[in-house]
C-alpha cells in the first residue's frame, strides 16, 4: 500500500464507528480549545505589557535614585524636614536630591554606559489661549523610552522649536472637540521662578498619548528637550548655579547585552554608594510573574483534559483494532508489513487528534477574539491598547502539532497491537 493510500485508508477508517470518534475528537477538542484560549490570554496580556514595558523605560536602563533615610512614600506619619529634599513634581513626594557630583560617581561605577539626570519641573499650570487653566505634571522620555499614542507624533527630542504630547483626558477640558483637532494647536506652560515672577512659555501640540497599565508618562505632559531645557532655566532664575544643578533621579544606561547577574552587579555597586537602581524588569517583574503563574494553572487543567481524550483514544483504537481483526489478518496475509499495520493505525489516531486540536484552536479564535473585543469595548476600555486574548500563530501550529504528538503516542499500543497481530489467528477470529 502506496503511502498516499495509507493516508486515505487511515482517514476513512477514522468514521467508521462514528459515534464513538465524535466523542473522542469532543474530548480533544475540549483540550485544545482551553488551551488555545489560555495561550491566547497569555499572549495578549504579554503582549500590552512589552508594548508598554517602553513607556516605562528602556530595557537596558535603570532609574536610580539616592536612598532616602527615615519613612519612605506611603508611610503613615509626618516626614521629617530634608534641605537636600526635592520635589517629584507630584504633590507631596519628595526626593532626596542628586547633585552634579552624584552624576559624577555614578558615571565613574564599573558597568555604567551612560548618564543622563531628571529635572524636576512643577508648573503652575497649562491653558490653551485664554481658555480654562489646569494643573497638569510634566516629564521628558528619555531614549529608549515611547509612550501609547491616541494622535499624532511623540515630541522630537532634537527639533529646534518646542513641541508637546498632551494626555487624552486634557483634550476635552482643553476646548478640543477631538484628539486630531488639537495637533498642531498652541499650549502656554505657566512656571514661577525663585524671584516669584511668572512665565508663560508657549509650544506646539504634535501628539495626544493615552494612559495605560504600566505607562505613567501617559498621563504626563511630554516635553521635548528644548522646551524642558527652557522651562527648567525660567523656574531656575534666581536660585544659585550650585542649587539648580539638583536632579529627582537619574536613567544609567548599562550594556544592552548585560547578563542579569552583571545587572545585579551593578545594582549592588550602586547602593554601595548611596544609590538605589530599579530596571524596568523590577517594576514589572511581579505583575508578569502574577499573569505567567495564572496561564500556567490554566495551561494545567487543558493537560489534564488532553492527557483525558489520549485514553479516550487509546479506548477508540483497540476497540478499532478488536472489531477490525480478520481485516488486519487479511492486510498481512496479502503481504501488508507489520510497519505499514502501525503506521495505519497511528495514522488514524494522528487525524483524530489533529480533528480535535484543530476544530478547537479554531473556536477558540473566534470566541477569544468576540471576548476580548466585548471587553476592549466595555469593561477594560480603560486600557488603551490592550487586546485581553491575542492569538500568535505560531502558538497555534504549536498546539495543533504538540496534541497531534500527544494523540500519536496514545495510539502506539493500540497500533502495536494491531502491528505483532499473527495474520493466521487473526482470520480465524469470531
Amino acid at each position: 500500500m502506496k503511502t498516499g493510500d495509507l493516508i486515505t485508508t487511515a482517514i476513512a477508517n477514522t468514521f467508521r464507528s462514528k459515534t464513538r470518534s465524535i466523542l473522542t475528537i469532543l474530548a480533544i477538542f475540549v483540550g485544545a480549545f482551553t488551551l488555545a484560549l489560555t495561550s491566547g490570554l497569555g499572549t495578549g496580556i504579554n503582549d500590552y505589557i512589552d508594548d508598554t514595558v517602553s513607556a516605562v523605560g528602556a530595557s537596558d536602563a535603570m532609574t536610580v535614585t539616592k536612598v532616602q533615610d527615615g519613612p519612605g512614600p506611603g508611610s503613615s506619619g509626618p516626614a521629617e524636614y530634608d534641605p537636600d529634599a526635592v520635589s517629584t513634581g507630584i504633590p507631596g513626594q519628595t526626593v532626596i536630591a542628586l547633585t552634579p557630583d552624584d552624576v559624577a560617581t555614578i558615571e565613574g561605577i564599573e558597568g555604567v554606559v551612560d548618564v543622563q539626570a531628571a529635572r524636576a519641573i512643577t508648573p503652575d499650570y497649562i491653558t490653551c489661549g485664554d481658555g480654562t487653566r489646569f494643573v497638569a505634571q510634566v516629564g521628558s522620555l528619555v531614549p529608549g523610552q515611547t509612550t501609547l499614542l491616541a494622535d499624532g507624533v511623540e515630541p522630537d527630542a532634537d527639533a529646534s522649536g518646542y513641541e508637546v504630547a498632551i494626555p487624552l483626558t486634557y483634550v476635552e477640558p482643553l476646548g478640543f472637540d477631538s484628539s486630531g483637532a488639537a495637533i498642531g494647536e498652541s499650549l502656554d506652560i505657566a512656571v514661577t521662578d525663585a524671584l516669584r515672577e511668572q512665565h508663560v512659555v508657549s509650544a506646539e501640540i504634535v501628539g495626544v498619548t493615552e494612559e495605560t497599565l504600566a505607562s505613567p508618562m501617559g498621563a504626563s505632559i511630554l516635553l521635548n528637550n528644548p522646551l524642558a531645557d527652557a522651562l527648567f532655566d525660567v523656574q531656575s532664575t534666581g536660585i544659585p548655579a550650585a542649587e539648580a544643578d539638583r536632579y529627582t533621579s537619574a536613567t544609567v544606561w548599562f550594556a544592552a547585552d548585560a547578563a542579569d547577574d552583571e545587572i545585579v552587579a551593578l545594582q549592588d555597586a550602586l547602593a554601595a554608594e548611596g544609590f538605589t537602581g530599579t530596571t524596568v524588569a523590577d517594576q514589572l517583574g511581579t505583575i508578569t510573574s502574577v499573569i505567567d503563574g495564572i496561564v500556567l494553572v490554566l495551561n494545567g487543567f487543558a493537560i489534564i483534559a488532553l492527557l483525558a481524550a489520549s485514553f479516550g483514544i487509546v479506548n477508540t483504537l483497540l476497540m478499532s483494532v478488536q472489531e477490525r481483526t480478520r481485516e488486519i489478518g487479511l492486510m498481512k496475509a496479502m503481504g501488508m508489513g507489520s510497519g505499514r499495520v502501525f503506521s495505519l493505525f497511528s495514522l488514524e489516531a494522528v487525524f483524530l487528534g489533529f480533528l480535535g486540536s484543530a476544530v478547537g484552536a479554531a473556536i477558540a479564535m473566534i470566541a477569544g477574539t468576540a471576548i476580548s473585543g466585548a471587553l476592549s469595548t466595555g469593561l477594560l476600555s480603560d486600557l488603551a491598547g490592550l487586546t485581553l486574548i491575542a492569538f500568535d500563530p505560531v502558538s497555534i501550529i504549536t498546539i495543533i502539532v504538540s496534541v497531534m504528538a500527544i494523540a500519536f503516542l496514545a495510539g502506539t499500543i493500540p497500533a502495536w497491537r494491531a502491528a505483532r497481530a499473527d495474520p493466521v489467528e487473526s482470520l480465524r477470529y469470531e
